[in-house]
């Protein structure tokens, strides 16, 4: 694959950001070519998948385009108070790459994925933008961040007082405002609106040792009652990259077959 890291100016943030963009360089792949959206997580930035996971290991022997951008610690949605990063994936982001690249520009084309905040902001925007993508996969996502599993006007859960403090309470009141749970940004209330029409495919998993299990376990028990097809899978480990670069691996396979293409090992004479 080859390597590309766009500096552009977001209308919808007001400032530069960033992107790590992965190219198919093979010879006998010619677009052009879809396109998969991977986000990163709370504590880390559009580098990380590059830094830490295999994901250009991983995605070689498939004709697609991967996009890595910056999310700071929007959670991928327009802040209340802060930066509008719905907008600027959904509306700066996807317009840039389809100018500047040799891409399929269709919705089928074009598939959503990530990690923890990432995993929560892919099935946000899916939901949220069923007509810019045609699937979304989640890995440990923070599932329920904006609705029922946790409201960030009530005091900070016990689970989560090991790993974050009260001013990150006051962080997700900016972001999502005092009583986000059943508003635009609860994935649960999403998903019982959504139109059903362009539904993306819908794929989750999470770590048996992870401390966001309970919200993922909730949210596949809500589709399963809302009859939405999808997929759930739970597997051992923690919410480590260990976890994250293995099962992105099956994230590829099924994204693949909702794009129509296939992983073409190459051949050698």
């Amino acid at each position: 694959m080859a390597l590309a890291e766009l500096r552009y100016f977001s209308t919808a943030l007001h400032k530069m950001t960033g992107a790590i963009v992965l190219l198919p360089e093979r010879e006998d792949f010619s677009g052009p070519f879809p396109v998969f959206y991977l986000l990163h997580g709370l504590s880390d930035d559009y580098t990380a998948w590059t830094r830490k996971s295999r994901i250009e290991q991983h995605v070689q022997d498939y004709p697609l385009i991967v996009v890595m951008p910056d999310g700071g610690r929007g959670f991928y949605a327009d802040a209340r108070e802060g930066y509008a990063y719905d907008a600027a994936i959904t509306r700066d982001l996807v317009a840039l790459v389809d100018r500047t690249f040799h891409t399929d520009a269709r919705r089928d084309a074009r598939a959503i994925g990530g990690l923890s905040m990432g995993g929560y902001g892919a099935l946000r925007l899916a939901l949220r933008h069923p007509d810019l993508f045609c699937s979304a996969v989640s890995h440990s996502g923070a599932l329920g961040v904006a609705g029922k599993c946790f409201d960030p006007a009530e005091p900070l859960p016990d689970k989560l007082k090991a790993v974050f403090d009260e001013s990150f309470v006051e962080e997700l009141r900016r972001l999502f405002g005092e009583n986000p749970s059943g508003g635009p940004d609860d994935l649960f209330a999403l998903a019982e609106t959504v139109v059903r029409v362009k539904l993306p495919a819908l794929r989750f998993d999470c770590g048996t040792d992870d401390d966001l299990l309970e919200e993922n376990r909730a949210f596949h028990r809500l589709l399963e009652k809302l009859a939405i097809p999808h997929e759930y899978a739970e597997f051992p480990g923690g919410h480590t990259w260990e976890y994250w670069d293995l099962h992105v691996q099956e994230a590829l396979a099924f994204h693949a077959r909702s794009l129509g293409i296939q992983a073409q090992p190459p051949t050698h004479t």
